[in-house]
């Protein structure tokens, strides 16, 4: 895998980065993508793949780019010490995607986020989506979890 800058800009408030990235297989398989990394988040503009990327393997392109990406701008990891509760996971932001709440107050933030939505008329899912960061296979798997959980209706009325 190879990651290389591609340009950048200046704000007032930041600098938005874009990467090329290629991974190329052993098969003769290929993958480029344009990355966009801005505020410590990692965002997939283009995506071009020889043969195709399966719907999964998309879903699962930011995870297997963002360890080489983050190292390419930069983006320190440290791990936590057992005083801060850490369990081994990094510090910094390596995640490509915003930290959410585990456990009960995340399936509540969940339902909330699903309800307000629904509440104004949008996509719930896609509103969990964009909360979490989360695909939306992820996101209906949250959602399922908070409809358990009693935050949320059934999904389908039991006979």
């Amino acid at each position: 895998m190879s990651v290389w800058p591609a340009w950048e800009v200046q704000e007032s408030e930041g600098v938005t980065s874009w990467f090329q990235v290629r991974l190329a297989f052993a098969d003769g398989a290929r993958v480029d993508a344009l990355a966009v990394v801005s505020e410590g988040c990692v965002s997939i503009e283009d995506v071009r793949a020889q043969p195709a990327l399966s719907l999964h393997d998309l879903t699962e392109l930011a995870d297997w780019i963002e360890e080489p990406l983050f190292e390419a701008c930069g983006v320190a990891e440290e791990p936590r010490s057992e005083a801060d509760g850490g369990e081994g996971e990094p510090v910094g932001s390596r995640r490509a995607r915003p930290a959410w709440p585990r456990g009960v107050e995340g399936r509540w933030l969940i339902a909330q986020e699903y309800r307000a939505a629904q509440e104004e008329g949008f996509d719930p899912v896609l509103a969990v989506m964009c909360a979490t960061g989360h695909s939306r296979r992820n996101s209906l798997r949250l959602i399922s979890q908070a409809r358990d959980a009693g935050f949320l209706t059934p999904r389908h009325a039991r006979r």
